[in-house]
């Protein structure tokens, strides 16, 4: 059985996309940093549907804990599947920002993807099959207003995807990211109202997680051999 590792996987895209690998036959980790009791829920809903996962939690901002519990979870063989989901928002705009706003936001997305990726790849390469996944933003392709930080970092999986697919492309894995834009979740519904969502959304609503869950498996696949080094966006035609 294939494993996935899944990071921010307690929130609402995060826990969808969990539920889908599991559904395609994959052993799921699913991760969090402060919010262990909601990655202990998915996982048990998970099992609870016949499928098979655990529950982790470490800060991808820190170097040393994260590699120790990697480490850990290695123990019991390679993870194949990567999902790097864990991100925050921490909005201003620029001239207004906080320098702990713009450094922790790059933290966690950027930081946090060198983290739990780079400690992965050997014993993926090994087993010659891997797929790396990474959830970027809208804000990354279309800048939005107070989102610098947000965008630069997920701009900056976009370089990093692209880089780590040319280096990784004669081993069997492949990298690629996606980019959705307004997704339902309780942090979306804080920032557009229905009226927001139509000004903003060709398609006039905002799109699931499950939608993106669908994306991820895909990505995950092995129908999708052959496609790396790409970044898909999932976002109702807004660009």
């Amino acid at each position: 059985m294939k494993r996935a590792l899944v990071t921010g996987g307690s929130g609402a895209i995060g826990a969808a996309i969990c539920a889908r690998l599991a559904a395609d036959g994959l052993h799921v980790i699913v991760h969090a940093n402060s919010r262990l009791p909601e990655a202990e829920r998915v996982a048990s809903d998970i099992g609870r549907s016949g499928g098979s996962a655990q529950a982790v939690a470490f800060d991808v901002t820190d170097a040393d804990r994260c590699g120790d519990a990697l480490r850990g979870l290695l123990d019991a063989g390679p993870i194949q599947v990567l999902v790097n989901n864990a991100g925050i928002h921490d909005d201003a705009v620029l001239p207004g920002m906080r320098r702990e706003q713009w450094m922790r936001v790059i933290d966690v997305s950027l930081h946090g993807f060198f983290n739990v990726t780079q400690p992965l790849l050997l014993p993926m390469m090994a087993t010659r099959w891997g797929r790396i996944i990474s959830l970027s933003s809208v804000a990354a392709l279309m800048g939005n207003r107070g989102q610098a930080n947000y965008a630069a970092a997920k701009a900056g999986l976009h370089g990093a995807t692209k880089s780590l697919a040319i280096e990784l492309a004669s081993r069997g894995v492949t990298v690629n990211a996606v980019a959705p834009g307004i997704i339902e979740s309780a942090m979306a519904s804080g920032a557009f109202d229905p009226e927001a969502i139509a000004r903003l959304v060709p398609m006039k609503r905002a799109g699931t997680p499950q939608e993106v869950a669908e994306l991820v498996a895909f990505l995950a696949s092995e129908k999708a051999g052959y496609l790396s080094g790409q970044i898909i966006s999932i976002n109702g035609a807004m660009a």
